[in-house]
């Protein structure tokens, strides 16, 4: 069995900063590319951020310059720094994990719950 379990989410007001943790345990063998989600009320979810197990990182235009995603490969943990929040930036984040675990041989999606972000104006 695999988890991901995010932490981290909160209220905070506009311009303001949280980080995002996302830790993996279980039965894991490798994890390959991480990233964070978000989903707003009434839209699609989107990607935020991610990042392969080498390092290289992919952002969305409209979180470029504010926020930072990084992993520990040591830890199976996966960070997302959020600064200069906007209210826009207020939704469910969820972590996805591609992942290669001791009962799939072949690498799946995994997801988190989400940890809920709102950014007050």
């Amino acid at each position: 069995q695999v988890q991901l379990v995010e932490s981290g989410g909160g209220l905070v007001q506009a311009g303001g900063s949280l980080r995002l943790s996302c830790a993996a345990s279980g039965s894991i063998v490798i994890i390959n590319t991480m990233g964070w989600y978000r989903q707003a009320p009434g839209k699609q979810r989107e990607l935020v951020a991610a990042i392969t197990r080498g390092g290289k990182t992919t952002y969305a235009d409209s979180v470029k310059g504010r926020f930072t995603i990084s992993r520990d490969n040591g830890k199976n943990t996966l960070y997302l720094q959020m600064n200069s929040l906007k209210p826009e930036d207020t939704a469910v984040y969820s972590c996805n994990a591609r992942m290669i675990t001791t009962t799939q041989l072949r690498e799946h999606d995994y997801w988190g719950q989400g940890t809920q972000v709102t950014v007050s104006s």
